[in-house]
């Protein structure tokens, strides 16, 4: 579909909008006019009164007039004389795709680039064009891979998706906004109705009558029906400009494998859903590993860790590249499922050019840690920057691990709270052990039906992985406090806890110590010896 008949598709979609609201409206008055003609004049007036307050969220919907300004993502922008290698393959780019480049270049800290435009007359006239990238998808691909990547996004220039996108934008902010308006009403509306109907049971309760139920469920129904009419038309506009906006990605697509290569771009999108998945759990499990301790990994390696962890994880990340998404991640996703482009760009013919641009596409920076450094500083919040900085990951580690371990709460911590009315530590719970009181406790854990009714030793075994988990916690935070454990760290695997030697030279095995103290018939030995350290 060209340019001028997706233009007319979706002035004809957020026409559609406006129709739907002044026929509504119009419903709305001869309801109005009919009661007006037939009804009891104090009917009338209660219903008038109801029709008007529906009547709100629909015109103010229909003045919507601007299109929302598109939102700014946090990145750090650059110029020319920031990046010049960056920029000169941007414009090469452009010139190939058959488009005019990007006035702004912004580096973002997520896997993604996109391109934005701010056009005027609902994208009928070109205006700014700002290409973002993410730069730990350039941690992740290599040269040719983004030059890939960058070319669709710039060919999304070129068949006028970015202008066009605006009356589409427009069309679906108007009715989302619509329903949301009308949801509010019904949210306020039960709201004012449970607190009316609570206060009036306080009442009768002071007088000692019984209390009726609170039930609000039919208040707002009238809104929530006028919500429920938009959510129809939502469903159709959304069915209506999915299919184009795939094709979109599509032609985005074959731009970016004749320009880059067939390989390059097939292998990009193996690659960006595996950078994508990968960099969601170095956020979890390094980035902020020390957020609770208030904790900041080496300055520009919020962002910087990402690649270390990317090669040392090289086996890892090559399973997850075998099994492609083949569905998209919702029914109104704009972008096709990634196995199903990675397969319409390996079908095209071999274009020879396996071998282009292996190089890693962050080379293209002039300076890789002094942007990965200056984009920290721009993406971190104010609260997060006030944080203290770890001299290096050990050290955050370290750190992150004693707060950790210092305030966790298992279930078993719980428990022993409750049944000694003390603070839950680990010596007063092999105390408690010693004393024959280790099951009795165990019926404080939370447990399920089946467990709560068994008896003896199937009530033990019941319990039994929940103790020896909660107790290796306390256990670690124990020794911890006591400085009798050290932290590995490792961009490989997850932190590995190293107990100090026992006595007699040997290296415990946590899971070895703790079982004994959690047999049928406890033996806190072990136990009590690894809280003892070496002389």
């Amino acid at each position: 579909m060209g340019a001028t008949l997706r233009a007319l598709r979706a002035l004809l979609l957020l026409a559609g909008f406006y129709l739907l609201g002044i026929l509504l409206l119009a419903a709305l008055a001869g309801v109005d006019y009919l009661l007006y003609l037939h009804a009891p004049t104090s009917l009338a007036l209660k219903l008038f009164l109801v029709s008007g307050l529906l009547a709100i969220p629909l015109v103010r919907g229909l003045l919507m007039l601007r299109t929302p300004p598109e939102e700014e993502l946090t990145g750090l922008t650059v110029t020319q004389a920031d990046e010049p290698e960056l920029w000169r393959t941007v414009r090469e780019l452009a010139d190939e795709v058959g488009t005019r480049a990007p006035s702004r270049v912004v580096l973002t800290a997520d896997v993604n680039a996109a391109v934005a435009e701010d056009a005027r007359l609902l994208g009928l006239l070109p205006g700014t064009r700002r290409l973002y990238l993410g730069v730990p998808l350039m941690q992740g691909l290599t040269e040719s891979q983004l030059r890939a990547v960058l070319a669709h996004e710039l060919g999304h220039y070129s068949n006028a998706d970015t202008r066009l996108a605006a009356i589409t934008v427009r069309g679906r902010a108007q009715v989302l906004r619509t329903i949301e308006q009308f949801e509010e009403r019904a949210r306020r509306t039960a709201a004012r109705e449970e607190a009316r109907q609570e206060k009036k049971n306080a009442k009768a309760t002071a007088k000692g009558k019984e209390a009726r139920e609170v039930d609000a469920g039919h208040s707002g129904i009238t809104y929530r029906a006028m919500a429920r009419i938009y959510t129809a038309y939502a469903r159709f506009y959304f069915r209506a400009t999915l299919a184009g906006s795939r094709r979109q990605e599509y032609a985005a697509d074959a731009a970016a494998a004749r320009i880059a290569g067939r390989d390059a771009t097939a292998s990009a999108l193996r690659e960006i859903p595996v950078l994508d998945a990968a960099f969601g759990f170095y956020t979890q499990s390094y980035a902020t590993l020390g957020s609770n301790a208030e904790l900041l990994p080496p300055r520009g390696e919020v962002l910087g860790g990402f690649g270390r962890m990317l090669s040392a994880r090289q086996l890892e990340l090559a399973g997850l590249r075998t099994g492609l998404p083949t569905e998209p991640s919702s029914r109104y996703d704009s972008h096709p499922p990634i196995a199903d482009r990675v397969r319409r760009v390996e079908s095209l013919a071999p274009d020879g050019r396996a071998e282009e641009g292996r190089g890693a596409a962050l080379s293209l920076l002039t300076d890789p840690e002094r942007t990965l450094t200056a984009l920290e500083d721009t993406v971190l919040t104010d609260a997060v920057r006030g944080f203290r900085r770890a001299r290096d990951w050990q050290e955050l580690l370290d750190g992150s691990m004693a707060e950790g371990l210092a305030s966790s709460s298992t279930p078993l911590h719980l428990a022993l709270g409750q049944y000694t009315k003390s603070a839950p530590t680990l010596p007063a719970l092999i105390q408690l052990i010693d004393d024959g009181q280790l099951w009795q406790l165990a019926r404080r854990l939370p447990l399920s039906e089946q467990a709560a009714a068994s008896k003896g030793r199937a009530f033990r075994e019941f319990v039994r992985p929940t103790l020896h988990e909660s107790l290796a916690t306390m256990a670690l935070a124990e020794l911890n406090a006591r400085s009798l454990v050290r932290w590995e760290f490792s961009w490989e695997r997850s932190a590995v806890p190293h107990l100090a030697p026992a006595p007699d030279g040997t290296t415990p095995d946590l899971d070895a110590v703790i079982a004994p103290a959690l047999a049928d018939h406890p033996d806190t030995g072990p136990l009590r010896a690894l809280l003892t350290p070496s002389a």
